[in-house]
């Protein structure tokens, strides 16, 4: 059984596994539609009562997805989170600043453009699309998307909206997602936030969250929900020409993923394994985030969890310098 836990300070009780659901919505490549739903039935079934999606996930295909799953069950079983900040239009060109290094994330996307857009009332517009495109009549958690290029517009618009919606009910937290640590930070200090979804920046290969913004998160009671932690699959298959952060990796990331990959393997450990419980370990992470594009997926990532992980594994990565000395562990 999945541990559930407080969500921070708010009124929300979490698994601390959750699913999230860009891979759903055709993350490199397309996954058909009934495969997609069964890995949402399957993650239920085993237990998870988090999910996590948005807008920008197969421009709008992960949540349709998630949303069709998730009506067959009762909507007070479950806790959904989706984000703010790009709008879907088919009439916008397409923009590259949606790319990550140049790298189309989404080659099987339906022909809409996502827009970036972090005024109030774009995010108000954004809310009622994505309820639309989910079929539900609620989220629980929004989250302010990708801010890295509009801080500022992000925290006098979309902030505003989203603190609103708190008030008067309609959702119960407010949060921000990104793939960077020093702007949620900011964010911890600038605005009453409840949650912050990191993605990537608290992993065996990138521990930027370490520092900063996880002690800030445990001082201000703000929940955090982790993804990315194979950086795009980097931990996951650690070769040449794999991603890291949505784009080729570089040698010498190739090259430390591979370091971790020879630790592991002498202590007779999947570099996998090492990589969920060394991510989740941390006493400021609420919710792991698995990725799945298939419900084989998931469950060879739920075995991941309880594979057993020695004591010296973690000793040796520390020897290695491949782990920070301070950075907790299992």
């Amino acid at each position: 059984m999945i541990e559930r836990v407080p969500f921070g300070r708010t009124r929300l009780t979490v698994t601390r596994v959750g699913l999230g659901t860009a891979p759903l919505g055709g993350l490199y490549s397309g996954v058909v539609e009934d495969t997609a739903l069964d890995t949402v039935r399957r993650a239920y079934d085993r237990g998870l009562r988090f999910f996590d999606t948005a807008p920008l996930y197969g421009h709008g295909v992960a949540e349709q997805r998630t949303g069709r799953a998730l009506a067959e069950l009762s909507r007070d079983g479950y806790v959904l989170a989706t984000k703010v900040g790009r709008l879907l239009r088919a009439d916008a060109p397409p923009d590259d600043s949606q790319l990550s290094g140049g790298f189309d994330r989404w080659p099987v996307a339906p022909p809409v453009n996502p827009v970036f857009d972090f005024s109030y009332d774009g995010v108000l517009r954004s809310v009622e699309e994505s309820l639309e495109r989910l079929g539900l009549d609620r989220v629980d958690i929004l989250h302010i998307h990708d801010p890295d290029e509009h801080e500022e517009e992000a925290l006098a618009g979309a902030y505003p909206a989203l603190d609103r919606l708190r008030e008067e009910g309609v959702i119960a937290a407010v949060g921000a997602g990104m793939n960077q640590a020093a702007m949620l930070a900011r964010f911890a200090r600038a605005a009453d936030f409840d949650c912050f979804l990191v993605a990537g920046r608290y992993t065996l290969l990138d521990q930027a969250a370490l520092d900063e913004l996880f002690p800030l998160c445990l001082e201000r009671g703000i929940a955090v929900v982790l993804g990315g932690v194979y950086n795009s699959g980097l931990l996951a298959d650690p070769r040449p020409g794999a991603m890291f952060d949505y784009a080729p990796a570089s040698p010498e990331l190739v090259e430390r993923a591979q370091r971790l990959d020879a630790v592991c393997g002498r202590h007779g450990v999947p570099l996998k394994a090492a990589a969920l419980q060394f991510a989740s370990a941390h006493p400021a992470v609420t919710v792991l985030l698995l990725g799945a594009r298939d419900p084989a997926e998931l469950e060879e990532n739920l075995e991941l969890l309880r594979t057993p992980v020695p004591a010296e594994l973690w000793d040796e990565l520390r020897r290695e310098r491949l782990v920070p000395e301070e950075a907790p562990t299992p």
